[in-house]
């Protein structure tokens, strides 16, 4: 059978008459910038990751760049993050004004080595946006236990991460201030672009608030230049209604995970290492092979969809030339990144395509 690496279509079935319901609510009361239904999901959203404050953003690249402006990063500093993320983390402390410092991984969870977090501070770091990547967190502990000893920041980038948790507890993953994404393919998807920032620090909220508000907290009175980065009601209405399905459909994710890993136990194809402790909910399922791209196209003559996350490094990326890292700046991610090939994975996922997708790996890895 065509399996689709997702299946957005399937999730709206599943819930229609309470989506349509809460998009016509916000339409009949024409709040469509702001107004009850953002602050309602802003405040079930906090209440979810544990964090005392939550600001809507419109998008999850406008969240980070938020979180970083409004903890004081900017024009000489440095912030340090994994080579291996989608471009939106690095973008976020370039548009703050700040310097990306790119750091290897760790091979075996492919998440932001602490080691080489540490060895890059130098008197210019401001902060570090640890990667919670593929939906599980990063060594936290770690990373803050190095924050505190160099007076860092934490940005948490938890765009993949939505519900993941440290020995049970969600506020584990968070930092200073903890960006999210609701992009449409994301564990928690909107119906377009939306983001988020939670925080415990009441005053950052508020001027994260504000400088997404065209640095207002009055209308028609401007403290600072800010951004147009509001939240729009009907992103938020359906964000809503998807958040009390969340743990269901996240528990789904981690049931799909695990029969995938019973197939490829002690096979060529080796998924993504979870760490002891932490609460993957595979916002994406990563396998290692020899050739991926010989996978890929194994998968496609099968009708099997696939992706690669991140096909290149950023420190080889065009865009990242300025910084001057060469190939061998960062051999692990440089290693696992020609290996890895992600799997379909999302909630409705059958059984039965877990199974043909194995059958497929398997074959073609034998």
């Amino acid at each position: 059978m065509p399996v689709p690496f997702v299946d957005l279509k399937a999730q709206y079935a599943s819930i229609k008459p309470d989506i349509d319901a809460a998009i016509a609510g916000v339409v009949e009361s024409c709040q469509f910038v702001g107004g009850d239904a953002v602050r309602r999901f802003e405040s079930n959203f906090a209440d979810y990751c544990g964090a005392s404050h939550a600001v809507g953003a419109s998008s999850g690249t406008s969240a980070l760049h938020l979180a970083l402006v409004g903890l004081g990063v900017g024009p000489g500093d440095e912030v340090i993050t994994a080579c291996n993320t989608f471009i939106a983390t690095a973008e976020a402390i370039t548009h703050a004004g700040a310097r990306v410092v790119l750091v290897d991984v760790e091979e075996d969870t492919q998440l932001i080595d602490p080691a080489a977090v540490e060895a890059a501070i130098t008197p210019r770091t401001k902060a570090v946006i640890p990667v919670h990547l593929y939906g599980q967190p990063a060594d936290m502990d770690a990373i803050r236990t190095i924050a505190s000893r160099h007076a860092l920041k934490i940005v948490a980038d938890a765009a993949q991460a939505h519900g993941a948790a440290i020995d049970g507890d969600r506020r584990k993953i968070l930092g200073d201030a903890t960006a999210y994404s609701f992009y449409p393919g994301k564990n928690l998807g909107a119906y377009g672009d939306a983001g988020m920032v939670v925080t415990d620090d009441e005053a950052l909220a508020t001027l994260m608030r504000a400088l997404a508000d065209h640095g207002s907290r009055q209308k028609y009175h401007h403290f600072a230049e800010g951004w147009n980065y509001r939240l729009d009601g009907v992103q938020a209405a359906v964000l809503d209604v998807k958040l009390a399905h969340l743990e269901q459909w996240t528990e789904r994710r981690r049931s799909r995970a695990a029969r995938y890993d019973r197939h490829f136990a002690g096979t060529p194809a080796r998924p993504v290492a979870c760490a002891p402790g932490r609460r993957h909910v595979y916002h994406l399922y990563v396998v290692r092979v020899g050739d991926r791209d010989g996978l890929g196209a194994a998968l496609r003559e099968k009708g099997i969809a696939s992706g690669i996350h991140y096909p290149v490094p950023l420190h080889m990326q065009e865009a990242y030339r300025h910084l001057g890292m060469t190939g061998g700046a960062c051999p692990v991610a440089e290693k696992v990144v020609a290996e890895i090939v992600s799997l379909p994975m999302y909630p409705e996922l059958t059984d039965e395509m877990v199974d043909e997708v194995a059958a497929a790996v398997l074959d073609f890895v034998s």
